[in-house]
């Protein structure tokens, strides 16, 4: 088992917040204008939750980085890595697609591609570790949910 250490703790975390945050800085703009006028399905959430809950989502995604990150150098360790950062670009810049140039249907495109990579991610960290696995069912739930969302406010719109 390898040590604790605060130093890349603190940085996988601050790594996945600011960069989720700045995401959201994207969407801010954007939700009271466009995002307020489209057709939305009835189960779509109040606007008011989806900050609370990407930020909750960002820290769990930094502590399983951290797990990983911190095991010891293998080729199965860099190999999650990699995957985790496609997922995390693909996270990043679906903000991007969807509320900054309103192409929902690209976004649903790059969502599903989200979704994958989340999973090969889950599937990556699971053989370094469960903990690390398990910190991004709730990310690939909430994705799930996303996507359906996306769709559906691509096909009423």
């Amino acid at each position: 088992m390898v040590k604790f250490n605060s130093i890349k703790l603190i940085l996988a975390v601050s790594f996945t917040l600011v960069f989720g945050g700045l995401g959201g800085i994207v969407t801010s703009g954007e939700i009271a204008n466009w995002y307020a006028g489209l057709h939305k399905p009835s189960f779509n959430p109040p606007d008011y939750l989806f900050g609370p809950v990407w930020s909750l989502l960002y820290l769990l995604m930094g502590i399983s980085l951290y797990l990983i990150w911190k095991e010891t150098a293998s080729s199965a360790k860099t190999k999650s890595i990699i995957i985790f950062f496609i997922q995390f670009a693909l996270n990043f810049c679906w903000s991007f697609i969807f509320f900054k140039f309103h192409q929902t249907g690209i976004a649903f495109a790059e969502i599903i591609l989200m979704w994958i990579f989340i999973l090969l991610t889950i599937i990556s960290f699971s053989k370094l570790s469960k903990t690390a696995a398990w910190l991004l069912v709730p990310y690939i739930a909430w994705v799930s949910f996303a996507s359906l969302l996306n769709c559906s406010i691509w096909q009423l719109n």
